[in-house]
């Protein structure tokens, strides 16, 4: 099942898409294209009515609503909807799950480069393709293309409170640990750590790299639903993530640090500050997003134990950059 989901999620968009559909034409009226309707009725329960100019591109879309009730003689281009959330043409149709789990839309126009109409793409189609996945597969499978898509089964009814237990105990160890450590690394930079112009921002510092690194986990564990992860994949993902986690740090280590000068006075809490959060979020996105990926290999759940070792190695790399930092810089 993992195999034929992640065939159909790495499908063309455009291999799904419904190239038959009614496109208004800007300058139109409202009585033009009720009669236009009339004569020719879209197919289909989900209608939208897009409005394009002359060379296909489109330029809005029409409520059915605002169709029925505005005066014929208005002008379509009065009524219509200018700002259009479409799906590039390149998108797969994971990519389109994604949108509809957004947007809380029904359909999307798809587009080419340059917004020229191709045509639409709505959830009948998915619904399509699950119900005929759901004659061919069982019942355990089907959650992972409903995960996809945002629609998240119950999986969380516990028969007995004892194998719960056993099962997640155990890896909330590691938050044990990671925050034994933390206080241990608190204590090992005490020259830097108790510093009344540094120890404020410890929860900051922390906090935002324990959010990315969940953030990061959520991520993989979605990834890994009909995906087949290998060890050849870590470096691309982690290498990537490590980067988004560094302009997330640096994004918050510039706001936090300016606050610090601001606030401290202290040049060097600002910039340990600027640049411990960008080391140690990039760290913890890195982590987080390989971790699930490590124990998916290994046959362990990682949805149970990514985010306890997650938060402790984000907890370790944010404390070991900021207080090293720190400590340089104060000299």
């Amino acid at each position: 099942m993992p195999d034929r989901v992640g065939s159909i999620l790495a499908d063309p968009v455009t291999t799904h898409m419904k190239a038959e559909l009614t496109r208004l034409r800007s300058g139109q009226t409202v009585a033009e294209v009720l009669a236009e309707v009339r004569a020719s009725p879209p197919r289909g329960r989900i209608i939208y009515f897009y409005v394009v100019d002359a060379e296909g591109r489109l330029k809005g879309v029409v409520p059915t609503r605002r169709l029925l009730l505005s005066d014929p003689v208005t002008r379509i281009d009065d009524i219509m909807v200018k700002r259009v959330i479409g799906i590039p043409h390149t998108a797969t149709v994971l990519d389109a799950c994604e949108f509809f789990t957004m947007h809380k839309l029904l359909a999307f126009p798809v587009l080419d480069a340059d917004r020229k109409l191709l045509g639409i793409v709505d959830v009948e189609l998915y619904t399509g393709e699950l119900a005929e996945i759901d004659a061919d597969e069982p019942d355990t499978t089907r959650g992972d293309l409903f995960q996809l898509i945002g629609v998240h089964l119950t999986t969380a009814e516990q028969k007995s409170v004892g194998p719960a237990f056993r099962r997640r105990f155990p890896w909330l160890l590691c938050n044990v640990a990671g925050g034994l450590l933390a206080g241990l690394l608190t204590d090992i930079y005490s020259d830097v750590s108790v510093l009344i112009v540094v120890t404020p921002f410890i929860p900051v510092v922390l906090a935002v790299a324990e959010s990315v690194a969940i953030q990061s986990v959520t991520l993989a564990i979605q990834l890994l639903h009909g995906l087949r992860p290998t060890w050849g994949m870590l470096p691309k993902v982690a290498g990537r993530e490590s980067v988004v986690g560094l302009l997330l740090g640096l994004g918050c280590g510039l706001i936090v640090g300016v606050i610090a000068v601001i606030w401290m006075g202290k040049w060097w809490v600002g910039l340990s500050l600027f640049a411990g959060m960008a080391g140690g979020v990039a760290v913890a996105a890195a982590v987080g997003l390989s971790l699930p990926v490590v124990l998916k290999l290994l046959k362990r759940d990682p949805s149970i134990a990514s985010g306890p070792i997650a938060l402790a190695a984000a907890d370790m790399a944010a404390l070991l950059t900021f207080f090293n930092l720190a400590r340089l810089l104060m000299r």
